[in-house]
């Protein structure tokens, strides 16, 4: 059972997030998908609910608890995946400058991202290179107390919309694979330009964009943290925030079930109720197992953040843990459509939405065949 893992205060985080879901987010939820329009106004009542502080120390007004965090995303993503995205993209800027960062440049921006008065992007995938940031060819050169920047990146999610963007570029050698520095660069630069954004097949409410730098000038202050730490610290704090990607696939999954429930108890064929088949049953029951599942590896990877985990250990923990529930999402969702039958290609009914993100789900954030990289290292070195 769920609140095995929870504490009082985090069961009263669900409960007050699963009641708003229900009554704000789930009638919102077809339309954002259809119209591929960024959801203001679910944005400003998330704001108010001061959940965009949630995963982060007290000072900034949060619970110090990835647990926590996963728990508003899971109930958001049961019945609005771009909703729930709407916590994610803010939150990575806020990890790696929280993580990275110099005093001046947390004491800039984390205020405002954590209050929701600003909004950040983060970039790293170039046509080029997905997976394979040490492959990016996107440079910095330095120019006196300044660096220029130059390249062009794809897929940045939420640049339209970011008072700034964390781009990754490389300080050394243009033929290296090292040497990867984070800049902040803030919007309205001369020289950035942030393209049109992508007609997505899932994920469409939280728009992403290519955007193009040339020879964008950026004081060397805007470099996160240090040119010889900054970019490792700030990447392994996209690796503590991992578990969140996972509690996505939960909650997507869970969401899928929930409406598969519903409609096979109100649909009947060869004169009785669909939900009576033995076989229609069994698919329901091997949905609920690999949820459940799913949703104990990802609490008890964002429990290892807590507790202060790290390196390879957490690592593995976290691979296992968006691997998992984001094959299950994918496998939840799947079988959810074919029980829906005709109706499940239907954009009348909502578990074509379900299909469509949780395939996002298996490719952000890492691909899940980089995540089983990740887990056969551990087995192996």
């Amino acid at each position: 059972m769920t609140e095995l893992h929870l504490s009082e205060d985090q069961i009263q985080i669900r409960d007050l997030v699963r009641r708003v879901a229900r009554e704000k987010v789930a009638p919102r939820a077809q339309e954002i998908d259809r119209t591929a329009e960024y959801p203001h106004d679910m944005f400003d009542m998330i704001r108010d609910l001061g959940l965009f502080a949630l995963p982060f120390p007290e000072d900034y007004g949060g619970t110090a608890s990835m647990l926590s965090a996963c728990v508003a995303v899971e109930e958001l993503a049961r019945v609005c995946y771009n909703t729930a995205y709407l916590l994610v993209v803010q939150w990575v800027p806020i990890g790696a400058i929280l993580a990275g960062g110099s005093p001046e440049q947390k004491a800039r921006w984390l205020p405002g991202l954590a209050s929701g008065e600003l909004r950040g992007a983060l970039s790293l995938t170039e046509p080029q290179s997905g997976s394979d940031v040490a492959g990016i060819k996107t440079r910095a050169v330095r120019d006196g107390d300044d660096f220029l920047l130059s390249g062009s990146k794809i897929w940045c999610t939420n640049a339209g919309m970011a008072d700034f963007v964390l781009v990754a570029a490389k300080t050394g050698d243009a033929e290296s694979r090292g040497k990867i520095n984070l800049f902040i660069v803030e919007k309205g630069m001369k020289g950035f330009e942030v393209g049109p954004k992508e007609d997505k097949m899932g994920a469409r409410g939280v728009p992403s964009h290519a955007i193009f730098l040339d020879n964008c000038r950026v004081p060397a202050s805007a470099m996160l943290g240090d040119e010889a730490t900054g970019f490792r610290v700030a990447m392994a704090a996209l690796n503590d925030s991992r578990p969140i990607i996972g509690a996505r696939g939960v909650g997507l999954a869970q969401g899928a079930l929930d409406h598969t429930i519903e409609f096979v108890k109100g649909r009947h064929a060869f004169g009785q109720t669909v939900s009576d088949f033995q076989g229609v049953r069994w698919m329901l029951a091997d949905m609920e197992v690999q949820i459940e599942a799913s949703r104990n590896l990802v609490y008890q990877a964002a429990k290892a953040v807590d507790a202060g985990v790290s390196g390879k250990p957490l690592a593995r923990l976290a691979a296992i843990a968006k691997c998992h529930s984001t094959d299950t999402a994918m496998r939840v969702a799947t079988d959810a459509v074919q029980l829906f039958g005709a109706s499940g290609i239907s954009n009348e009914f909502p578990i074509n939405r379900y299909f469509r993100d949780a395939k996002v789900l298996q490719i952000i954030e890492g691909t899940n065949q980089i995540q089983r990289n990740i887990i056969s290292r551990g087995l192996l070195d």
